[in-house]
């Protein structure tokens, strides 16, 4: 899979990601920094990426709906987060990808959990 992790990710967080196999940019590699979000959106849809990001506001489905060709990965830390904590919840994150899918929807991988926002087009009971 494509993925683009924003700013907030270093060098050790990407290689986590290639080990996996996946396809990663960075907003750093890309001198993206500081951008505004909506600029960032509009790259990661240009490039079919899926945006890896801590930035709550990317939560937010009425404002950046999940394409259904990538998705949105929101990573919900705690205060005072460490490194090991932040690779465990990417570890977990590349786990689950494994078994489900992450095309057209938003996952928040938080400690302990992974939720998964579906669309209604992904809620047979909106059909």
């Amino acid at each position: 899979m494509r993925f683009k992790l924003d700013e907030n990710f270093g060098d050790r967080v990407a290689r986590l990601f290639t080990a996996a196999g996946h396809d990663v940019a960075t907003v750093a590699g890309e001198r993206l920094h500081g951008c505004a979000d909506r600029a960032l959106w509009e790259t990661c849809l240009r490039e079919k990426r899926c945006l890896v990001t801590l930035d709550l506001d990317f939560a937010d489905v009425t404002r950046f709906q999940p394409p259904p060709d990538t998705g949105v990965v929101v990573v919900r830390l705690p205060r005072n987060p460490t490194f090991l904590l932040l690779a465990g919840l990417v570890r977990d994150l590349l786990s689950a990808l494994q078994a489900e899918t992450l095309l057209g929807r938003l996952w928040i991988v938080e400690p302990g959990r992974i939720r998964i926002h579906q669309s209604e087009a992904d809620d047979p009971a909106a059909g």
